[in-house]
């Protein structure tokens, strides 16, 4: 069974891995163009292993920033994270302490989302489940980093050619899958706005931590949910 849960999350991971695959080759190519060596870049993916604060880390690093400032923006960007360790620690209680580090490390924003899901839905939530849909995408994120960082300077401006657009789409993606979720639109948008004036009034990287903090103080001062329970768990309550 422990093998089955493993090529369960495997598949699952699969076509989130294909729809990375793009960012990973892009970072590659970013970091060697703001003066990264391909070996920098790949142990950065390794070890950080975290889309969009890596892009902005590079970014500040090409602009010779103080190093205390990047580790900050990068915490700013990545502050999400702990949100989602903090949702889905229900879940993996049962993971050893071993395990629990490595499922906090590959905790990227799918992983997080279909773990949400799967445990929505009643699923069991496996150790074998989540490294096998973590490591599907961790590992060729490492390998295209590797590729971008090698063959990027053939594509020139990356903004010329839009892929400056694939990372707000992905997240995009990410968020839509909860649109079935009780008051997403309000969340969303006090969210989303309260975002736009961070990044008006305080500036990148804040501004992501600003709508995640707004969001989450609505959806606290919202009254509980008063929607009926689904009839199956009246039938199981009875």
């Amino acid at each position: 069974m422990t093998k089955d849960d493993f090529w369960e999350g495997v598949r699952g991971g699969f076509p989130i891995m294909l729809a990375a695959s793009p960012f990973g080759a892009l970072f590659g190519a970013l970091a060697v163009d703001n003066g990264f060596t391909i070996a920098d870049a790949v142990f950065m993916s390794a070890t950080v292993y975290a889309g969009a604060s890596q892009m902005v880390g590079i970014e500040l690093f090409g602009n010779n920033v103080q190093p205390w400032l990047v580790v900050l923006s990068v915490f700013a960007v990545n502050f999400r994270h702990v949100l989602y360790s903090a949702s889905i620690a229900k879940y993996v209680r049962h993971f050893t302490f071993g395990q629990k580090f490595l499922a906090f490390f590959l905790l990227v924003d799918p992983q997080y989302a279909e773990t949400e899901k799967r445990g929505e839905r009643g699923l069991p939530i496996s150790f074998s489940w989540y490294l096998g849909f973590g490591l599907i995408i961790y590992i060729p994120w490492i390998i295209n980093t590797l590729i971008g960082a090698i063959f990027g300077q053939m594509i020139g401006d990356p903004k010329a050619i839009g892929l400056d657009v694939l990372l707000p789409v992905y997240f995009m993606g990410l968020v839509m899958g909860f649109r079935k979720r009780d008051r997403f639109l309000p969340i969303v948008a006090v969210s989303g706005l309260a975002s736009v004036a961070g990044m008006h009034f305080v500036g990148s990287p804040w501004h992501v931590s600003i709508g995640a903090l707004a969001g989450i103080v609505l959806a606290a001062c919202l009254p509980p949910s008063n929607q009926a329970p689904a009839p199956a768990a009246v039938e199981k309550e009875a």
